[in-house]
């Protein structure tokens, strides 16, 4: 995933970028970036954030660097942003989205004979690519629709030019962007609270495909948005954080809906309702408080060092590490029917872990309400993981070992039914494979009613296969 924010400013905006930047944290934790644009011209920082906070790897740059106009991100993939040198001048670019057709976008601008910079893994830098492909137009804005119309996927940017800086949304509005204002100020946010502290008010939210130019006392649409919008569903889920809100609704309040919806359909009676932190907290309030069990904190994320902790590439260690956060708190736990919510069940290592380490203190049930459904396709839009393949999914696992290989997406949909008895066979099968005492996904009709906007407006490709 990613996210990002952009600054035009009457006065030096490196303050307002830095902090504005940093509160996309939650969102990667690879890179990050700032690139700023002033008297002196462009100057450019990135570093690797695996193992430290924003702040503490660009606490320098924050005070040595000076501009008026600034853009930066978090990543989970690429180096960025980058500065480029084109037929349009040097200007500076970020983005957040995925891009399936990668390889046939290349072959055709190397056509052209240019070049790209390959990464180590042998992949070519994402938004390296978006640039390329703006260089084949005339102007940015036919450049930035180029992109949008070419790319497989989506893709969403903050481009920093000398004469300002352009917002593009993804053509389907997949991730968001929102426009916020103050005196002297214009800023641009992947997430709404972001700003918020910094003293700017909120404007409005891009619409999908939506393309602005803003300096530090206006905006400009350019290319007004259109009406297809498929935000993703996930964002309220899971990704976005608590203090934020997409196309007017409130990532706390949805989680609070989830959990109070997934309540209105169970039938156990656990001791006391938790949450797996972070996200799974609000959901499980909600629950707490739709059926009257107690709320409790069985085990406490263990905050002061591992909110930036080092995690190794291997997925083994990585999982130990997932568990090594979490603190018992023994007297909550011993001897305790609990039930947890977790925002979503992915390959379920980490969940199997967590069951197993509350029976190990005492526990006498574990009942698992994740407060999304099964996830049964990888998502084609955006990267929230980093799977290389749909069968590390727990769910395709299962549907493999009672179908067999030749796994069709018809058959898959038959496993999204929550109807079918192949769904409560694949539920019943991936609850004895992680050792819980009962499973429960939540139901896609009601999480889609928890966000509350028009259904036909959310993505859910993840739980259906539906476009």
């Amino acid at each position: 995933m990613g996210g990002y924010f952009g600054v035009a400013s009457k006065e030096d905006c490196v303050f307002d970028l830095f902090f504005g930047t940093d509160y996309h944290s939650h969102l990667g934790t690879r890179r990050a970036g700032m690139a700023v644009y002033g008297e002196d011209g462009f100057e450019k920082s990135i570093h690797n954030i695996a193992n430290s906070p924003f702040r503490t790897k660009f606490d320098k740059d924050a005070n040595t660097m000076h501009g008026y106009m600034g853009i930066g991100c978090i990543s989970d993939y690429e180096a960025q942003p980058i500065l480029v040198r084109s037929h349009h001048g040097s200007f500076a670019i970020t983005t957040v989205g995925k891009i399936n057709n990668a390889d046939e976008i290349i072959d055709i601008i190397l056509k052209d004979k240019a070049h790209f910079f390959e990464m180590s893994n042998g992949e070519i830098n994402a938004t390296e690519l978006v640039a390329a492909i703006i260089d084949q137009k005339e102007n940015f804005i036919e450049g930035i629709q180029y992109a949008q119309e070419l790319i497989d996927g989506s893709m969403s940017m903050l481009v920093l030019t000398p004469k300002g800086i352009y917002c593009a949304r993804d053509k389907h509005g997949r991730t968001p962007i929102v426009i916020g204002k103050k005196e002297g100020a214009y800023c641009a946010s992947f997430e709404s609270f972001a700003f918020l502290n910094l003293g700017y008010t909120q404007v409005r939210e891009l619409g999908p495909g939506e393309i602005i130019v803003m300096n530090h006392d206006r905006f400009q649409t350019l290319v007004a948005p259109g009406t297809d919008l498929k935000i993703c569903t996930f964002l309220w889920v899971y990704y976005g954080f608590p203090s934020s809100s997409y196309e007017g609704v409130s990532v706390e309040q949805t989680r609070y809906n989830c959990g109070k919806n997934m309540a209105k359909r169970d039938t156990v009676k656990p001791d006391i309702v938790a949450g797996i932190p972070d996200s799974g907290t609000a959901h499980a309030i909600g629950y707490a408080t739709e059926s009257g069990i107690p709320f409790s904190r069985p085990f406490i994320k263990y905050s002061p060092t591992w909110a930036r902790s080092f995690m190794p590439t291997i997925q083994s260690k990585r999982d130990l590490i997932a568990k090594m956060k979490l603190l018992p708190v023994e007297d909550l736990i011993k001897d305790k029917k609990l039930l947890l919510i977790d925002d979503s069940i992915v390959r379920g290592t980490q969940l199997r872990e967590t069951s197993e380490f509350l029976y190990e203190n005492g526990a006498k049930e574990v009942h698992i309400r994740p407060a999304c459904p099964p996830l049964v396709f990888g998502c084609k839009y955006l990267n929230f993981s980093r799977s290389k393949s749909e069968m590390e999914l727990i769910t395709r696992v299962v549907i493999e070992e009672l179908e067999g290989a030749n796994v069709t997406d018809e058959i898959l949909r038959e496993y999204t039914d929550y109807n079918s008895p192949k769904y409560a066979k694949m539920v019943e099968k991936i609850g004895e494979k992680l050792n819980f005492t009962s499973l429960q996904f939540n139901r896609l009709d009601d999480m889609l009613d928890a966000v509350g906007i028009d259904p036909s407006h959310l993505c859910t490709y993840c739980w259906n296969g539906q476009e």
